[in-house]
């Protein structure tokens, strides 16, 4: 699954951006009790979004960059109103009560946020074990580990369950775990993206940064944010 291939189906009228974020979450509703790549969903919010996107298709509106992208965020990487635990039993009922900037310049641009992946507890490992949620797999193995720390934001997009995810990167966070399944992940240059939002391990090293199917929607994505 990939940006363009999503639009296409959009722009031949095949589906609608509503119709497509309901599939997706029929896939995980299905499938992602065994990988466990999700903490948490927002389908509600999910939903009206793609409401809107769908509304400004049918009055042909010009449409933001990433409209109807279905996309998950990490979650140690705050949400507005939804859960950021940061894989932890410490912050397991926060909800945050503002959005990080990277995030917001997702929404901004027309993404639509499925939910909060699964990680090493504050970011901190390699495999995605360490989450008071439990062990995060890798989708081409359920008995191997997909890296870490953004586990959980890796696996998602491996297995379909989103077209793209945001992961946060120190030492190797985004790229380790993308290249353990497969898919591309990437560390901006410190100061490219805001970290405003994000919940601090080394803050002179921390990175919010995309994870997806191809390296052109990783440049989108960045572009975005």
């Amino acid at each position: 699954m990939n940006f363009n291939s999503l639009r296409k189906e959009i722009i031949n009228n095949n589906a609608s951006v509503k119709e497509l974020v309901n599939d997706i979450f029929d896939k995980i509703d299905h499938k992602d009790p065994v990988i466990n790549s999700y903490i948490c969903t927002t389908k509600n919010n999910a939903i009206a979004q793609a409401e809107k996107i769908d509304k400004l298709i049918q009055n042909q509106e010009k449409l933001p960059l990433l409209a109807g992208m279905p996309i998950a965020i990490k979650d140690n990487i705050c949400t507005k109103g939804v859960a950021t635990t940061c894989a932890s039993k410490m912050l397991k009922s926060f909800v945050a009560p503002y959005e990080s900037t990277a995030s917001s310049k997702l929404w901004f641009s027309g993404a639509i946020c499925l939910g909060k992946t699964n990680l090493d507890e504050f970011a901190m490992g390699s495999s995605t074990e360490t989450s008071i949620f439990g062990v995060t797999s890798n989708p081409w193995d359920i008995n191997r580990v997909p890296g870490g720390s953004s586990g959980g934001s890796a696996a998602s997009v491996a297995a379909g369950f989103c077209a793209a995810a945001i992961g946060s990167d120190t030492g190797g966070s985004i790229r380790q775990p993308a290249s353990f399944c497969g898919v591309v992940g990437l560390k901006p240059t410190y100061g490219r993206v805001s970290r405003w939002g994000l919940v601090a391990f080394a803050s002179s090293l921390d990175q919010i940064g995309p994870i997806t199917n191809t390296v052109s929607d990783a440049a989108e994505i960045l572009y975005s944010i």
